[in-house]
């Protein structure tokens, strides 16, 4: 044991182990926090390799362009918004079914273009791609 008599002017020889066992805990905090974290999996359904390749060509898809004013372009001929839901569902019907390729004006209406989203998605599209129109 180390015993200290009065004034003495040297360095102290004690460990101070406070600080020590305060970074241990939050270390131990941090990894019972992120443990759990790591060991979750998350499912993935990845396509599996064929050993035949198709012969078949993907269906063309359907371009419908949404313009400022609210209008629709099915394949660059005009269309209205009441006729846009049974041609969806003609072509969900389709086996393979084509892919819905909306091109929205930057200054289109949101509106418009939830509701057409949210058609394509109740008629049964499974398959929609967005293209931008280049602004000028």
């Amino acid at each position: 044991m180390a015993f200290t008599t009065g004034n003495t002017a040297g360095p102290m020889a004690d460990i101070n182990v406070t600080p020590l066992v305060d970074v241990m805990l939050v270390l131990l905090i941090i990894f019972m926090i992120t443990a759990p974290v790591l060991a979750h999996k998350v499912e993935i359904d990845l396509p599996q390799p064929t050993t035949n390749p198709s012969e078949e060509k993907p269906p063309t898809p359907i371009s419908l362009v949404i313009k400022a004013s609210g209008e629709l372009y099915w394949n660059d001929e005009p269309m209205i918004s009441a006729a846009l839901e049974p041609q969806l569902r003609i072509e969900a019907l389709k086996e393979p079914q084509p892919q819905l390729e909306v091109d929205a004006e930057r200054v289109a209406r949101y509106e418009v273009v939830a509701n057409v989203l949210a058609t394509a998605k109740n008629v049964g599209i499974r398959k929609i791609g967005f293209k931008n129109i280049p602004t000028r």
